[in-house]
């Protein structure tokens, strides 16, 4: 028994040192994080970055939203979660929501903060300053920029989803007409994020030509909407090549 105690105690305290040098390089981003949001807050970049966005989109929405994706990805390398959100917040997100008014979208603000949010954490894995990804190769002792690269193209199924929120905040439960209105929204946005991977990643059941992951990415594009025309014409491109992939499957 005294034997048993004594290896546990020897393996508790190897545990802890393992993971204080594991965490050393989680340290260094997270000081580096802070130099950011000193430099974000203490100087005027965060205002630069909101005219920059404004004039660059031109009072596109897509462009807005497109822009702030790319500003929270390069934000959120070297920043953790709730910083990188706090930054986005403040900087971006108030170029989304007047934009939206001005257009008479109808955008709840709920939807816009979680569009940011998601891209802050899919910046987590972002390389080469991925904090989730330093902490995977720490673990796995592995390369961390190929774990990054790898972890990303993992994650760009999410991508479409935060604009799923904005365009579409049914599927926050916002607007809700009754259950059948709710298992079509829900329905139309799996089939929306499903077209979306599969035209990524080039394959459903059999490899994807080139003409159909561009149809593919289409049909994401109509199922966002809320509009009924979009959500059907959506589908049915969806379900056509589908059907078309599953004949060139295999047995």
């Amino acid at each position: 028994m005294i034997a048993g105690l004594r290896d546990g105690a020897l393996d508790i305290a190897h545990g802890l040192a393992q993971g204080a040098r594991n965490m050393t390089m989680i340290a260094v981003a997270t000081a580096a994080a802070g130099i950011v949001v000193g430099m974000v807050t203490m100087t005027n970049l965060g205002y630069g970055l909101t005219e920059l966005i404004g004039t660059l989109s031109g009072d596109n929405i897509w462009l807005v939203l497109l822009l702030s994706a790319a500003a929270a990805l390069l934000l959120g390398m070297g920043l953790p979660t709730t910083a990188n959100y706090i930054v986005m917040a403040s900087l971006v997100a108030p170029v989304i929501v007047k934009l939206a008014a001005e257009q008479n979208l109808g955008v709840p603000l709920v939807a816009v903060h979680l569009f940011v949010f998601f891209f802050g954490i899919l910046a987590d894995d972002t390389p080469p300053v991925g904090l989730a990804a330093i902490a995977a190769s720490a673990i796995a002792r592995a390369d961390p920029i190929r774990i990054g690269v790898q972890a990303f193209a993992y994650d760009l199924r999410t991508a479409i989803l935060p604009f799923f929120f904005f365009f579409n905040p049914k599927l926050l439960l916002i607007g809700i007409g009754g259950p059948l209105d709710l298992a079509v929204t829900v329905g139309g946005a799996a089939l929306g994020m499903y077209a979306f991977v599969a035209a990524l990643q080039g394959h459903m059941r059999a490899p994807l030509h080139r003409i159909e992951r561009a149809l593919l990415l289409g049909a994401s594009l109509l199922l966002i909407r809320p509009d009924a025309s979009g959500q059907l014409a959506g589908a049915f491109v969806a379900a056509a090549l589908y059907a078309l992939n599953r004949r060139r499957a295999p047995p």
